[in-house]
């Protein structure tokens, strides 16, 4: 570990990295124009596993963690995710309620290995909670209930999928990331036919223009291969209480990319529910670093 602060040149690849991340949920809605959205996420992962495995080893885990890692990842997350996006919730504020993975992490956590809820955690559990009441009071036509009930299981198996990776800690996240998509494919190819259709899987491919297949390309390579092989590069330089706290930009630049091109409004109640759910995702991430740093500082005080 090189230290407590990213050096400039590493806080830019993670600026970098969380505004691409960040600002994805406006690629995928203009996307989603042209693409059947089962369609285009069984393409997204297509095109992150091949041609890319041409220059990754498959990295040395059992293969149903990378089945499971890919079927969460590819068909639970960003499937109910482009379905959502689809007309049911708008793009900035799905790239808000996908921060909830965080507190499902800590649920799961719970549940499948006993761990305690410490005070921080259970502050954020309740910022986060509120933050999603106040969502979930202000339904309207761009944010219906099956579009937030859609976005909460796409947030529950990103959760999932990290805990599956977190199990192979060992393993290079790229090489598995890269792996992992080939588990993705079969299944969203099978729900693509019987949710959007053949016909309409066709006919998107058929008339997708430049701007899609770039939008396209944008996520398999630049989300996902670019943003997780810097992610995992900062990693293993630094520790995650060091990195981790970056990850707070990727909903305050999903939600300004989408106000600025697609024209989303941000009336009060959500800057309201961003302030809640980001301070919740604060108070976790930073609570017993601060915490514990003001107790030392006590401790070695005359």
């Amino acid at each position: 570990m090189t230290g407590e602060r990213l050096s400039l040149r590493h806080a830019g690849l993670a600026l970098v990295t969380t505004a691409i991340w960040g600002t994805n949920f406006v690629v995928i809605k203009l996307a989603l124009a042209h693409f059947p959205p089962l369609t285009f996420a069984a393409l997204r992962f297509a095109f992150a596993f091949f041609p890319a495995v041409c220059f990754f080893k498959r990295p040395q885990v059992p293969w149903r963690n990378l089945a499971a890692f890919g079927v969460m990842i590819g068909v639970g997350q960003f499937g109910l995710l482009y379905i959502a996006l689809r007309g049911m919730v708008a793009p900035g504020l799905a790239s808000l309620v996908m921060q909830s993975q965080a507190f499902f992490t800590i649920g799961l956590a719970v549940v499948l290995h006993r761990e305690r809820v410490g005070v921080f955690q259970a502050v954020a559990l309740i910022l986060g909670l509120a933050g999603l009441c106040l969502i979930g009071a202000h339904m309207d036509r761009s944010t219906t209930p099956l579009g937030l009930t859609l976005l909460l299981g796409a947030a529950l198996s990103w959760s999932t999928g990290n805990l599956i990776q977190r199990s192979t800690p060992e393993a290079p996240s790229l090489s598995f990331v890269v792996w992992a998509s080939a588990f993705a494919v079969p299944p969203l190819l099978l729900l693509a036919v019987l949710h959007d259709g053949p016909q309409a899987m066709a006919a998107g491919i058929a008339s997708a223009d430049l701007g899609a297949w770039a939008a396209l390309l944008w996520q398999s390579f630049g989300n996902t291969l670019f943003g997780y092989a810097v992610w995992g590069y900062l990693l293993a330089r630094y520790s995650a209480a060091t990195v981790s706290p970056w990850s707070l930009l990727i909903p305050v630049f999903g939600l300004l990319g989408a106000s600025l091109v697609l024209g989303e409004p941000l009336p009060v109640w959500k800057l309201a529910a961003a302030g809640l759910i980001l301070g919740g995702l604060a108070v976790n991430l930073l609570g017993p670093r601060l915490f514990s740093k003001t107790k030392r500082d006590a401790d070695l005080a005359p």
